[in-house]
């Protein structure tokens, strides 16, 4: 059964992930906030799937760590639900992503249009300040920045190796960090085609403002927010 309802999910998020995709092309001439509001609705309808079919539920806790203006969300990765739920759980932001990610049809298009910020991974240092650029353009747009630090999915119990770039591009642009913690690849695992009942949580940390970004060290501050997001996420059971 698990298995049937697995399969399910897995081709409803096949055919929907193009579907929303076109319909986000087809709106982005109308303005951002056109073609936002199908990225937050394909958002919406993956964790409703994954809900009726798999039994998996969402819980989002530490919002009121939240700034009132943009920053740089630091986050763990090990599974693709954290980049599905993304649109819910920040206002609206930019990624930090391999350029790769643009070849894929309609999906790949889709977070082109929306100004995503795609780096070359060949030249660590042209990356870095492509990521400075235009990240602190999109923070100076009021957009906010998610970056996901080790760069690809962690499986469970592991851990990346956490990069800088988030922590140089907040010092730079002088604004604050906030970290996300989550138990996702428990349930929607890494390359997983079994996705498993229960409860993902979302757990926003401790505001980071831009006072003590500045005022700390950077490779003092990578330790302190890797410290912070993975005894977080082995806490949660990730």
């Amino acid at each position: 059964m698990l298995f049937i309802r697995s399969a399910l999910f897995n081709a409803c998020f096949m055919l929907l992930t193009p579907l929303f995709s076109l319909l986000l092309l087809l709106s982005r001439p109308f303005g951002f906030a056109a073609a936002w509001f199908w990225a937050k609705l394909w958002s919406r309808t993956i964790f409703l799937l994954l809900r009726l079919l798999c039994g998996i539920r969402v819980v989002i806790e530490g919002q009121e760590h939240f700034p009132d203006e943009p920053c740089v969300v630091i986050a763990k990765h090990q599974s693709a639900a954290e980049t599905v739920a993304m649109p819910l759980l920040v206002p609206p932001y930019t990624w930090i992503l391999k350029r790769e990610l643009f070849q894929i049809p309609l999906f790949g298009w889709a977070l082109a249009v929306l100004g995503t910020i795609g780096i070359r991974r060949g030249s660590p240092r042209e990356a870095i300040k492509q990521v400075i650029q235009d990240g602190t353009k999109k923070l100076r747009d009021h957009f906010w920045v998610v970056i996901f630090p080790e760069g690809t999915r962690a499986a469970v119990g592991t851990t990346g190796n956490y990069q800088p770039g988030g922590v140089i591009l907040a010092q730079k642009a002088q604004v604050g960090i906030l970290p996300l913690a989550h138990n996702a690849g428990t349930l929607w695992p890494k390359r997983g085609f079994i996705k498993r009942p229960g409860t993902i949580t979302f757990r926003f940390l401790p505001y980071i403002p831009p006072q003590t970004v500045a005022a700390t060290k950077r490779n003092a501050l990578l330790q302190q927010l890797e410290d912070q997001i993975e005894a977080t996420t082995r806490e949660l059971g990730g």
